[in-house]
């Protein structure tokens, strides 16, 4: 059924469906390489280094070149710890505050995008199904209008609906897989963020004694 055909004319069969659902692997693509790209920005900094760094100019007093020092470089982990360090002096009620404040921020920074992956994944499958049923239905309507075919015509017809099913899983799969890696590296960040924040408050607090 589908020899001597390109690849375009293959796509066409699958009539308007396709299209939403090139679009929505391209979106798909366009984000997954985004977050990425991102994430690998966000995260080129060890952070048991980082906090070394941190404690050894605390404990010297110069909380300022510490602050400087997070300043050097952005990711999540070094806005947190400046976001407290900002606050030395205050109440560690405040401090706290600060910093639990700058983590909501990051995360929503880092969740960013994230959902309209997840958004494609889910509904990339039913627009696949919606497409198919609607050949079905045009098939079976040809059928009716021209009073001829038998199950050849409507093997060949319900083979060519089916196009956009196996297209929206094409499309589904790899959206489900990036968004579940994407919420995983979140959560890293988010507990890297809490290690930092809590270790942030007792270095500050224990200078007071």
């Amino acid at each position: 059924m589908f020899e001597g055909k390109t690849v375009w004319q293959i796509f066409a069969m699958g009539g308007f469906s396709m299209y939403i659902l090139l679009l929505c692997s391209v979106v798909s693509v366009g984000v997954a390489l985004e977050r990425l790209l991102s994430y690998r920005a966000k995260s080129r900094i060890a952070v048991r280094t980082f906090m070394d760094m941190i404690t050894e100019n605390v404990e010297r007093g110069d909380s300022k070149k510490a602050i400087a020092y997070c300043e050097t470089s952005y990711t999540p982990i070094t806005a947190v710890v400046r976001a407290g360090l900002k606050k030395n002096g205050h109440d560690e009620k405040e401090i706290t505050s600060a910093m639990e404040r700058e983590i909501m921020i990051e995360t929503v920074k880092l969740e960013h995008y994230t959902t309209i992956i997840g958004t494609i994944g889910n509904i990339a499958v039913y627009i696949g199904l919606f497409g198919t049923v609607i050949g079905i239905i045009k098939s079976f309507h040809n059928i009716s209008v021209l009073g001829s075919g038998g199950i050849t015509v409507v093997i060949g017809g319900v083979a060519e609906a089916l196009i956009t099913t196996a297209s929206g899983l094409f499309v589904a799969i790899p959206a489900v897989v990036a968004y579940n890696y994407f919420i995983r590296r979140v959560d890293t960040f988010v507990t890297e963020m809490e290690y930092c924040a809590s270790q942030t408050l007792d270095l500050l607090i224990s200078q007071r004694k």
